[in-house]
């Protein structure tokens, strides 16, 4: 099969990604491309990048093909005459719908003794047992298709604590497949906030393809805490975040969410930070009631006394 493009690269130092960069722009209409090559994280998966930068762009594969090469090739011999520059690298790249084929690989699955996820572009299974809790969610952009263990360990946690008639709050709600379980396992009323406003949308249309109400918003433990949203604080909560973040929140008043002989369940913790997160619940009032663990994850439940 003829590909559809030929990929340029160049792997250039942060101050000439912008030259090189405009000077692919020239020819190539589609646009350009920076990535970094490497990235400095901290203990929040939050980091700044470092080294060189790579400047990429995609030439049509059609009879401009060359001309449009030598033409960049011209332009970037000009810019090197300033300054040196590495050769271009190039490679052939089929046309294909990442989406699609990434749609292949994602199955429905069970989570628990009854929670059924279903990609939403497939029917639920016919065979699902009668008292089956079935999930439809449309990952998009946002974190929580089901897959990673930190959220099925947090989904087990969910079907165990969340009764008929309790109130939910999913803190870094992503696609809010936490929040609909809560809501679908007969919770009364859920609200999913996370600081990523692109989840937003996704959020809202995996909560309409469930048909349940949940309240979903920008934000975090302030804006609940200030009373942004329709609930302070709720008899489940629920944060599936990274154990950092978590500590972090725990001191800044995450617990205050929870009301008296509510349950805070806790997930993306690896193992060799549980003692860290075991710590900052006896600080913020709670006791460990659960645990869940797969691999290198565990998700805790920890339960408020009712006066503390």
């Amino acid at each position: 099969m003829t590909a559809s493009w030929l990929r340029i690269a160049l792997e250039v130092e942060p101050e000439q990604a912008e030259a090189v960069s405009e000077v692919l722009a020239r020819y190539i209409p589609g646009g350009i491309v920076i990535e970094s090559t490497a990235i400095e994280a901290d203990a929040e998966d939050e980091g700044r990048v470092v080294g060189n930068l790579r400047v990429m762009g995609y030439i049509p594969h059609d009879e401009q093909l060359e001309e449009c090469r030598s033409q960049i090739e011209q332009g970037l011999r000009y810019l090197a005459m300033i300054q040196p520059l590495p050769a271009p690298s190039y490679e052939p790249v089929q046309e294909q719908n990442w989406m699609e084929a990434w749609k292949q690989h994602y199955k429905p699955f069970t989570v628990g003794e009854r929670l059924h996820i279903v990609p939403a572009w497939l029917a639920a299974d016919a065979a699902t047992n009668d008292d089956a809790v079935v999930v439809r969610i449309e990952p998009g952009m946002a974190f929580g298709t089901g897959v990673h263990p930190t959220t099925q360990l947090c989904l087990q946690l969910v079907e165990q604590y969340v009764q008929p008639g309790h109130t939910v709050l999913d803190i870094g709600c992503g696609s809010a497949i936490l929040a609909i379980a809560a809501m679908k396992l007969g919770a009364a009323q859920a609200v999913g906030v996370d600081v990523d406003a692109q989840a937003m949308d996704n959020a809202r249309e995996n909560a309409a393809l469930n048909n349940v109400d949940i309240e979903i918003g920008l934000g975090s433990v302030d804006e609940v805490l200030a009373g942004q949203y329709s609930l302070r604080s709720a008899q489940v909560v629920l944060a599936n975040i990274l154990a950092p973040v978590l500590v972090r929140l725990l001191a800044g008043g995450l617990g205050r969410l929870v009301t008296p002989g509510g349950v805070l369940i806790l997930s993306g913790i690896l193992n060799e930070q549980e003692p860290d997160l075991r710590s900052a619940l006896q600080t913020a009032g709670f006791t460990v009631i659960a645990e869940q663990r797969s691999g290198d994850w565990l998700a805790l439940a920890a339960k408020l006394p009712v006066s503390s």
